[in-house]
């Protein structure tokens, strides 16, 4: 078993979803009293919080690579960076470890593809939703459009994940505005939709959703136990 080096506490509260995820999917594949083998550098959200959103993502780009380089010196066999918006500066990463890295897009997009589906939703922050580092890549690795909501509703998603998600706090009024959007994205022609930042997993799930739904912290997490079992 390799193991797994996770970049984690954007927010702590989706980065102990990675963990449990990560333990059960261990543990129902090997039987027994398995769990999985891992390492975490856990930063802090606050920090990461006020840098994205004054725009300093060279900033980032070093705390990220600290933690990565952190993960190699303790003995970690690849990375996870437990966050979707963050891989935005990925490159910061694989540029300072000698890790393989595995990329949230890359594994939500190859399970979408698997389904035969090629023109999705994308919920996230507004740095995913908005800026291209995430639909650029689905489109040029696995052929995948990506469709998202208008402004004032890609606005109320980010307020949702940083208020209340980020700290907990599940609302149903806010699962309701969820739903409307997913709706109106089927009206778009969404085939399906990824809860595309790794908060969103607590509020909705796919009984919640008129749109099959991919949820990328699961799917990762997924993806992280493949490659820490594979020969």
């Amino acid at each position: 078993m390799k193991t797994i080096g996770l970049i984690g506490g954007m927010s702590w509260e989706s980065s102990a979803e990675y963990y449990r995820l990560i333990n059960q999917e261990t543990k129902r594949r090997l039987g027994g009293h398995h769990n999985a083998a891992s390492l975490m550098v856990t930063v802090d959200f606050a920090e990461i919080e006020r840098l994205q959103h004054s725009g300093h993502w060279e900033r980032l780009g070093g705390m990220l690579a600290c933690a990565a380089q952190q993960l190699e010196r303790g003995g970690a066999d690849f990375v996870v960076l437990c966050t979707n918006t963050m891989h935005k500066i990925a490159d910061c990463i694989t540029g300072a470890v000698s890790l393989p890295f595995l990329h949230i897009a890359d594994a939500t997009a190859q399970a979408i593809s698997e389904a035969g589906q090629r023109r999705v939703g994308l919920l996230g922050t507004k740095f995913t939703m908005e800026q291209p580092f995430y639909a650029d890549r689905m489109r040029q690795r696995f052929g995948m459009e990506t469709v998202v909501p208008a402004p004032a509703e890609r606005q109320q998603i980010h307020d949702i994940i940083y208020d209340e998600l980020c700290h907990g706090v599940i609302r149903p009024e806010s699962r309701a505005g969820f739903q409307r959007i997913i709706d109106g994205l089927a009206g778009e022609g969404a085939e399906a939709v990824i809860l595309g930042c790794t908060e969103i997993g607590l509020l909705i799930s796919a009984a919640d959703s008129s749109l099959p739904v991919y949820d990328s912290t699961a799917i990762h997490a997924r993806a992280a136990v493949d490659y820490a079992l594979s020969e």
